[in-house]
């Protein structure tokens, strides 16, 4: 039998394991930000761990930086997929200024769809759905509902229109909050969705 040799020096292996990790499929491996950030504050941790467990002076600070760390790591993920993220893609009020009659926001919207505005002219059509709708009482007038949340409450008493009213809701919020570009076509829906709307009974008062 022969002897194969299995040892070798630190500088190879260390040649060795640089080559393996510089493959491709390990760099897609790679984690995203928020898990390379994890990571870090995770690490830290373990060091100080060790340091206050060591007995080392300094026993306080490290406390106080571990607590630290520990608040940075909750800020950081509440801010992705927390309530914080979530109250900030709330904030999308149909109602930024004094409210207009609907037939105010209607012309509105007209002109802005005739003068090729269709950003204003899908902002003031969709408007003109919800102040309808609340001056038919289906909803009452309160400040800061979104978009979402009017199609949702007013699709309760009008259902056959449930379905339009969140695609219209939508529209609004691509263009006044994603930044989309408003087009003819989304104007026209929602000019159809406004005199659906205006010829739609409540349930609550379809018996009387």
């Amino acid at each position: 039998m022969i002897d194969v040799p299995v040892d070798i020096d630190r500088d190879s292996a260390r040649r060795a394991a640089a080559g393996e990790l510089g493959d491709p499929k390990y760099r897609d491996a790679q984690p995203n930000l928020l898990q390379q950030i994890a990571q870090w504050l995770g690490e830290q941790l373990e060091k100080l761990l060790n340091t206050l467990s060591s007995g080392l002076p300094g026993g306080i600070f490290g406390l106080v930086l571990l607590v630290v760390l520990v608040i940075v790591l909750v800020v950081v993920i509440r801010l992705r997929t927390g309530k914080v993220a979530r109250a900030a893609r709330a904030e999308r009020v149909v109602f930024g200024e004094a409210r207009r009659s609907a037939a105010d926001y209607r012309r509105s919207a007209a002109e802005a769809a005739a003068a090729g505005r269709f950003d204003d002219a899908v902002r003031d059509r969709f408007r003109a759905v919800v102040r309808a709708l609340e001056e038919r009482a289906l909803l009452d007038t309160r400040s800061g509902r979104t978009a979402d949340e009017a199609a949702a409450e007013a699709g309760v008493l009008l259902p056959n229109v449930a379905d339009r009213l969140r695609r219209g809701a939508r529209l609004f919020d691509d263009v006044h909050y994603g930044g989309r570009e408003g087009t003819e076509a989304a104007y026209q829906a929602l000019t159809e969705l406004d005199e659906l709307c205006r010829r739609e009974r409540p349930v609550a008062m379809a018996g009387s």
